[in-house]
């Protein structure tokens, strides 16, 4: 009898991948005319809410690699974007902030990333998308320690992700009045 490998339609790791495939298309395509990746909006929106955080403490935060969250921020800081400074208590510590055209750039394409959102679980029913988040949180909570980049947001206790997927298919649900 010859072995034959399970059909991949079977594996939950399959089907994660070609769903983050789509996710990054569905968020290019929304996106396109703002020129920013995922990874670029998030390192963004990061350091919008966390001005003067460190490289380090940003690519844990957003679930990114620390080798090459530099080459990210490069880019960013290339494009006016991002601004680097030295830390005043460790000069070796990047601390980063944005700049008036990367904050303008995250308001702008806010509505782009929302109807990204919105698209990516608009095949499921409306009672069902909480549950999705719910679920996807939770996965990647219970295997964060597997992950190349752990990411700081797994940290967050089971009653928090509930509290947070509610929140997020909620604001999913409101359309923006000028769409």
């Amino acid at each position: 009898m010859q072995y034959q490998p399970a059909e991949l339609e079977n594996y939950p790791g399959y089907h994660i991948r070609r769903l983050q495939q789509i996710a990054v298309a569905v968020f290019m395509e929304e996106t396109e005319e703002f020129g920013v990746t995922p990874v670029q909006y998030a390192a963004l929106s990061a350091v919008l809410r966390q001005p003067g955080i460190d490289q380090r403490t940003l690519a844990r935060n957003i679930g990114f690699d620390t080798s090459t969250i530099g080459s990210v921020i490069d880019r960013l800081e290339a494009r006016g974007l991002m601004m680097r400074n030295a830390s005043p208590a460790d000069r070796r510590v990047r601390l980063l902030t944005l700049t008036d055209e990367g904050r303008e750039l995250l308001q702008l394409a806010e509505p782009s990333v929302l109807r990204a959102q919105r698209r990516m679980l608009e095949p499921l029913p409306d009672d069902k998308r909480a549950l999705f988040m719910e679920m996807l949180s939770l996965l990647i909570h219970e295997n964060d320690e597997f992950a190349r980049a752990p990411s700081a947001v797994a940290d967050r206790s089971a009653d928090g992700k509930r509290s947070a997927a509610l929140k997020a298919v909620r604001g999913l649900s409101r359309k923006p009045a000028a769409d």
